[in-house]
């Protein structure tokens, strides 16, 4: 046991040094944390398929509450009658595929067309790059974060978090929705369609290859499931299931730290795998 605790505790000095260096790095131009939540509740929309069911049966309840949407959830019919109050983005794809994939570009026409006060949440290192793309969309309001993976002793990774430098490893979109949730000053955090029944899912095929469907509320067109194939191309079975077990620990220690602050996070996902939350049914 004492060996553990020394292992444990030299792990953690060489995580928090790692994490000063990447914050240094690569933490930049993050907005100030803000009071706009504060006494109200956010309901963080994923884009896994019980959303479907979320949409259909809590319509009048989502649309009660602040809303924050994700990823190519401005391509769904339901974009325009849910009117988020939000919409976050960290994958690069969405920035660096403009001329490769139309659906990056359908997606940015749709957000020209946005007829509501919105703010898009976009990682700080392509803030040179999302300028251009909403210039003419006079209802949207930038604001910044840093998707820095910050690992090591828990007063550090805290104060990262606090500050805006960092966050617990971004494995997906959710990781940071949740954190900025919090710095906006929301109290209380619903999370929906965010099923991670990735397991489920999974397969390799005849010829060694991973395969990993990972359905949505809305319909995939052919071009997002060509992306899908070629993304996972390559990738060896460890590896994606590495992956998966980095959200998963990321989602405990966001639970370790809004408990901290005094802040409920529900997960109101019909069958979702994610353990660190309290459930609603």
């Amino acid at each position: 046991m004492k060996l553990d605790k020394i292992s444990d505790f030299v792990s953690n000095i060489g995580a928090s040094m790692a994490s000063v260096v990447k914050v240094l790095l690569l933490s930049k131009g993050a907005s100030l944390s803000s009071e706009e939540g504060k006494g109200k509740e956010l309901v963080i929309m994923g884009n896994g398929p019980s959303l479907r069911q979320t949409i259909d049966d809590e319509f009048d309840w989502l649309i009660s509450h602040d809303l924050m949407a994700v990823n190519f959830a401005a391509l769904s019919p339901e974009f325009h009658r849910l009117r988020p109050r939000y919409f976050i983005l960290a994958d690069g794809h969405f920035f660096n595929a403009l001329d490769k994939d139309p659906n990056v570009r359908k997606f940015w026409n749709s957000l020209g067309n946005v007829s509501w006060d919105m703010t898009l949440l976009i990682p700080s290192k392509f803030k040179h790059m999302v300028k251009p793309l909403i210039m003419d969309t006079h209802g949207i309001k930038l604001r910044y974060y840093n998707l820095t993976p910050v690992e090591g002793f828990k007063w550090l990774s805290h104060f990262f978090y606090s500050a805006g430098l960092g966050m617990p490893r971004p494995r997906n979109v959710l990781i940071p929705a949740i954190m900025e949730g919090i710095r906006l000053g929301y109290s209380k955090i619903f999370i929906c369609g965010a099923d991670h029944s990735w397991t489920k899912t999974l397969d390799v095929d005849n010829e060694n290859f991973v395969v990993s469907i990972q359905p949505h509320f809305y319909e995939d067109n052919e071009e997002e499931h060509k992306r899908v194939r070629e993304t996972y191309k390559g990738l060896r079975l460890h590896d994606v299931l590495g992956s998966m077990v980095v959200a998963f620990r990321s989602y405990w220690k966001i639970a370790a730290y809004a408990k901290k602050k005094n802040i409920e996070i529900i997960n109101a996902t019909p069958g979702s795998m994610i353990d660190a939350f309290k459930r609603k049914f």
